[in-house]
């Protein structure tokens, strides 16, 4: 396999399970930086913000600033300024709200409705709320699509979930910001300097890691951690170019 330019680092279960650093991840990293490889880390968490995310992975030996993570709020913000909304309202985590700074929070009357990850605190009366939002001619935007993610307690419904409720209820479509979208992989290409082809993305998740990464023109690996189950990689018609145990293998891959 061809050394990549650039790596795009998946985070939830690639990177870290739990909080926790998974074995070899920092070294790995090392290596790779070292043979003049950039890297980016690429996620569609919707809890916390890209300052909290760099913040953590610098407690634990991975050497990041905040301009290297690109989360699918730090995605869906741009997206909004591109499209000239300054109204929203904000369907995600508190902590997330940070990376919104410049919009008018407007429950009211939005002219964009952000829906992320909030967890327990979708209760019917908060997505009673959004769909009256949509109704009110505010565009849907999701953050990301992903059906489920794993947490130490085992699988769990993530945003995905209640977007496509708002889809159904409503008679609308979301547009999507984070993985797997087009536009969340191109933006994270631009940061890097590279062209699409020069990039490798590196994730757990064979639809929005894989499939997100070959729809933008990039290499993907899938690593078998996290929500990795055995036989995703033959689950997909644009399969990954590369199926490995964990981070720490990609030195190895990539003949360092």
């Amino acid at each position: 396999m061809l050394t990549p330019l650039a790596v795009l680092l998946d985070l939830d279960g690639t990177v870290w399970q739990d909080e926790a650093v998974l074995l070899g991840v920092p070294g790995a990293i090392r290596r790779l930086r070292a043979a003049g490889i950039r890297i980016r880390f690429v996620t569609n968490i919707t809890r916390l913000p890209a300052r909290v995310l760099c913040e953590r992975l610098v407690a634990q030996d991975v050497s990041a600033s905040v301009e290297d993570v690109q989360t699918a709020p730090v995605a869906a913000a741009g997206w909004l300024r591109h499209a000239g909304v300054r109204r929203v309202a904000l369907h995600v985590a508190e902590g997330t709200r940070e990376d919104f700074r410049g919009f008018t929070i407007d429950d009211a009357a939005p002219e964009a409705v952000v829906v992320g990850d909030l967890g327990a605190a979708w209760t019917f009366d908060r997505l009673n709320r959004a769909f009256l939002q949509v109704m009110g001619g505010a565009r849907l935007v999701a953050l990301h699509r992903n059906r489920f993610w794993q947490t130490g307690g085992g699988l769990a419904l993530d945003a995905g979930a209640f977007v496509a409720a708002l889809e159904y209820a409503a008679g609308v479509e979301a547009v999507a910001v984070g993985k797997p979208s087009r536009a969340f992989f191109e933006t994270a290409v631009r940061a890097v300097g590279c062209e699409a082809a020069e990039v490798m993305v590196v994730g757990d998740d064979v639809a929005n890691d894989v499939g997100g990464a070959k729809g933008a023109g990039c290499g993907a690996v899938l690593v078998r951690s996290g929500k990795y189950r055995p036989g995703d990689e033959r689950s997909i018609t644009t399969p990954p170019d590369a199926v490995v145990d964990s981070v720490a293998d990609l030195p190895g891959l990539f003949g360092i």
